[in-house]
């Protein structure tokens, strides 16, 4: 952390352990990332419940470069549970900012255009063709909608391609639905 670690406490007293659990937290931040410039952990007790006793709620501002992070909590009566809380929700969105930094950032397969060449309804499975030759097997179970029974050889579909045990094979596989307006011209 390039500037101090600031705690702030409003409306509750807080001894010198929770001030120091505090302070250890905060500089565990730094293992998960370089670019964490100031850190700010208020602790409050908005309000004296009767059945609930004091509350405590502790919001962290987190500054790193080019973002701001802030996590809120609910109020939790055991403070060393509230901060506990608040700063496992900002590790988790400091992970998730240095992950967007590095650019790791899951790629969804796209979808491929396929038509099925091989029909086993008995075994409950195919062979699609795609539009490079390949033949490419499917299952019932990748159907989706429940289309597998509606299926025939040549029908048209969407799939995503996964390497199988023995090969390629299709998942998520989605029957196109013809349009009115080529049937007609055809």
């Amino acid at each position: 952390m390039k500037l101090p670690l600031q705690i702030t406490v409003r409306n509750a007293s807080v001894s010198e352990a929770v001030k120091n659990e505090i302070h250890e937290k905060a500089s565990k931040l730094d293992q998960f990332s370089d670019h964490i410039m100031g850190c700010r952990v208020t602790v409050d007790s908005p309000h004296r419940h009767q059945h609930q006793g004091v509350l405590y709620k502790v919001q962290i501002d987190l500054t790193v470069q080019g973002s701001e992070l802030v996590v809120k909590r609910q109020p939790h009566e055991d403070i060393y549970v509230a901060i506990r809380d608040a700063f496992d929700a900002v590790r988790r969105q400091l992970e998730d900012y240095e992950r967007r930094l590095r650019g790791d950032v899951k790629n969804h397969k796209s979808a491929t255009r396929a038509r099925v060449s091989k029909l086993f309804p008995q075994e409950g499975y195919g062979f699609l063709e795609a539009p490079d030759g390949q033949e490419i097997y499917f299952h019932r179970n990748s159907v989706l909608k429940d289309a597998f029974d509606r299926m025939k050889i040549g029908t048209e579909v969407r799939f995503v391609e996964e390497l199988g045990e023995k090969g390629p094979q299709a998942s998520t596989v989605e029957m196109i639905r013809a349009r009115r307006g080529r049937e007609a011209q055809a």
